[in-house]
């Protein structure tokens, strides 16, 4: 069995960005324009958003988007995303490409010392070719690449799988890349969830540790862990067979299959389930929450985070424990808590143990145990 560390991390966030203020002016103006109709047609009403409600709701002050004239329009309120032809370098592979490269860069290593890529996100461009082996052919990298994806915990899911295969010997170094353009599924006519998401790109690189090799200021993977459990409160109906639903199969109706959540029943169930998985995972290796130096969580919720780690800890802790990126990037998917990881990490000395820790759909949860060198 290999010792095996996380030798470098890439993050890749879009230059655009947009503020509550200019999403909720954006979404009002469509709310007017849809009540005059509703009003006409006798429909229920829609309520307008604002800035304090979204503050309240998720922590989140702006987001950075791939595109944000789109989704601005209040015609059109979806990002302004050109197809691109098949010989062309797809979105998904060009951001998942943006992040490797600072993760192969951080790990002093070539493309050509990769042998698996896994590319794992909430939502993939196309089912095939798999992305990771578009970003194969396009780096350099050898062996093989898969897709994959577990909602919110796609990066952390795809950490497990490629610490275990590193650790059991059947590859030498993985790309584990996570490229979130979540945008593109968000529903911005959605009070409940418009406001939520942002994109973003996160790579890590995943090896297995020479005897002898020190490699301070890198973080060895001690432990991985996941656990699902069926729920629908997080979901998205969108898939390959939903034009088969449709009347005319070729008008595809995206009305109820984008993403929708039933956010007071998530809250309180993932709260619950964050907390007895963090709890119990760290007391396989004897440990408690207060042996832990820093926390990376998932960045959904800034009130979710907290009520977690008070449930953990038996009181409040704050930034320097578990440092928050959400309020200035949203909730970024499977990416967050990487990002979270990769800007919060340096202060640390050898020694110290951090928990990079995700929830998302399914209900699904993914978590590392990590030691500094």
């Amino acid at each position: 069995m290999h010792r095996v560390i996380i030798s470098g991390i890439g993050v890749e966030i879009p230059e655009p960005s947009i503020t509550n203020e200019e999403l909720v002016d954006s979404f009002n103006a469509w709310v007017e324009m849809e009540n005059v109709r509703r009003q006409a047609s006798g429909e229920t009403l829609l309520q307008k958003s604002d800035s304090a409600f979204i503050v309240h709701a998720s922590g989140v002050q702006t987001r950075h988007v791939i595109e944000r004239e789109g989704i601005l329009d209040p015609t059109r309120m979806a990002p302004r995303i050109p197809a691109r032809p098949d010989d062309a370098l797809s979105l998904e592979a060009e951001f998942g490409i943006a992040s490797a490269r600072k993760a192969l860069d951080h790990a002093g290593v070539e493309p050509s010392d990769i042998d698996l890529v896994i590319c794992s996100a909430s939502h993939h461009q196309r089912p095939y070719p798999a992305i990771a082996i578009e970003m194969q052919q396009a780096m350099g990298t050898k062996g093989a690449g898969f897709d994959m994806g577990l909602g919110c915990s796609s990066a952390a899911a795809a950490l497990h799988i490629a610490v275990n295969l590193v650790r059991a010997g059947a590859h030498r170094r993985v790309l584990v890349t996570t490229p979130e353009i979540i945008t593109g599924h968000l529903n911005f006519r959605d009070r409940q969830t418009h406001f939520i998401f942002g994109d973003a790109s996160v790579s890590m690189v995943v090896e297995g540790l020479a005897q002898g090799d020190k490699r301070p200021g890198r973080f060895e993977v001690l432990d991985t862990r996941t656990w699902t459990q069926m729920s629908n409160n997080i979901r998205t109906n969108l898939g390959y067979y939903t034009r088969t639903a449709q009347d005319d199969p070729y008008m595809i109706n995206l009305e109820g299959n984008l993403i929708k959540q039933v956010g007071n029943k998530v809250f309180k169930e993932v709260t619950v389930a964050g907390h007895q998985f963090i709890v119990e995972f760290l007391a396989e290796h004897g440990l408690t929450p207060q042996a832990i130096r820093r926390f990376w969580l998932h960045q959904a919720n800034a009130r979710m985070n907290a009520m977690i780690l008070k449930l953990s800890f038996g009181h409040e802790v704050g930034h320097d424990r578990a440092p928050m990126v959400l309020d200035r990037l949203g909730n970024t998917a499977g990416a967050g808590a990487v990002v979270a990881l990769s800007e919060n990490h340096a202060d640390m000395n050898a020694g110290d143990y951090g928990l990079l820790c995700a929830f998302g759909a399914g209900y699904s949860i993914g978590g590392a145990l990590l030691r500094m060198l």
